[in-house]
């Protein structure tokens, strides 16, 4: 008959063993409140940039499209050359 393997006990550890927390450890521990991991994302930037909904033709999207990762990005920077060459003039 098999033992139960998890019920098995490793005994008593000091924690005067553990290892010291430095610094390091900090930066790349999980963190956690309660039992919901707190998900690291990057820092935020000055001005980060808006989600929206906007309609385009395919032509433009299929464009953008087959130049590959960062599509939507180029479509950004299309835009803000655009603006630059048009400077708003206000009434």
């Amino acid at each position: 008959m098999n033992e139960n393997r998890h019920a098995t006990s490793i005994g008593w550890i000091d924690p005067d063993d553990a290892p010291e927390l430095t610094d390091e450890f900090f930066e790349i521990a999980d963190e956690y409140v309660g039992e919901k991991s707190i998900r690291r994302d990057r820092p935020l930037k000055a001005e980060p940039k808006q989600p929206i909904s906007i309609r385009l033709s395919s032509e433009v999207v299929e464009y953008f499209r087959t130049t590959g990762k960062g599509w939507q990005t180029r479509i950004d920077g299309a835009l803000k050359e655009w603006i630059a060459e048009r400077p708003m003039r206000l009434p």
